[in-house]
């Protein structure tokens, strides 16, 4: 099965290295948390409403990944739900990141 990264369109950002769901499931997730993005007051707001269906929000690299709330295992970024993090920043203002001691991750404060 391919994944979404295999048929990004020319000049699309490409999911962050290690993260790929298939087409499918990229599809049925889009559907079940969109609405949850796109109606979130503020990132407070976000992160309670993920928590409550099970998953949560990170940073790995500059890019706002999805996380499986249990295995904390990164699933997809916010770009291939359709809700990008340059979106959600105009319209919730700028996320309050907490860096880890590695640098290049980090969750949402």
């Amino acid at each position: 099965m391919q994944t979404l990264r295999q048929h990004q369109p020319t000049g699309a950002p490409v999911p962050h290295p290690g993260i790929g769901l298939d087409c499918e499931t990229a599809s049925l997730m889009r559907g079940f948390l969109l609405p949850i993005f796109e109606t979130a007051r503020d990132w407070s707001d976000l992160r309670q409403r993920l928590v409550s269906k099970g998953y949560d929000i990170a940073f790995r690299d500059g890019h706002m990944v999805l996380l499986n709330l249990d295995t904390r295992e990164a699933l997809c970024t916010g770009t291939v739900l359709g809700s990008p993090l340059r979106s959600l920043a105009a319209r919730l203002g700028r996320a309050h990141v907490i860096a880890n001691r590695d640098g290049a991750t980090g969750e949402l404060g």
